[in-house]
């Protein structure tokens, strides 16, 4: 079963509008132009097909990979709620990860909190691409777990309000 990367890359709400998502690796050019891009996978655990966290890279377009960190599910609380609610131990496989398995027509990454996540993303981006953040970030509000609310109806009256 796929992994719904382009779905998972969505909920993160990157700002970056030169991307693209590639298997399941996202690709971003955060600042258009610049020699640096940015790469997002996922990382492995020692279990098959089971997957404990995101590996973001700075790619030079000419000396291929500058810096990389890895930022695990269990220290950004991507799955806490998950794992509180089905009572998960910490140390089993089950603890902030996912794998490849899951119900039909639900993502394997259901639960996944990405506020810490994109939090972290955010920080690490701004060190080799600052500006490129907040020149293109959408709001947090636009996200899938987000709802607006709507506006009350404006009513006009013949006077004047003061």
């Amino acid at each position: 079963m796929a992994l719904q990367a382009p779905e998972f890359f969505a909920e993160l709400c990157l700002p970056f509008h030169e991307s693209t998502v590639v298997g399941n690796t996202y690709y971003a050019t955060p600042v258009p132009g610049a020699p640096l891009r940015l790469r997002i996978t996922f990382t492995g655990t020692i279990h098959a097909d089971t997957y404990g966290g995101l590996r973001l890279a700075v790619l030079h377009a000419d000396r291929g990979e500058i810096d990389a960190v890895a930022l695990s599910f269990e220290d950004h609380g991507t799955f806490h709620r998950r794992d509180e609610a089905h009572n998960t131990r910490s140390g089993t496989k089950q603890y902030a990860t996912f794998d490849k398995y899951h119900r039909p027509g639900r993502p394997p990454w259901e639960g996944a909190v990405t506020t810490g996540l994109r939090d972290a993303i955010e920080q690490y981006s701004a060190v080799w691409f600052p500006g490129a953040w907040t020149a293109s970030a959408p709001s947090r509000a636009a996200g899938r777990t987000a709802h607006k609310a709507p506006a009350p109806p404006v009513t006009r009256s013949g006077g004047r309000a003061r």
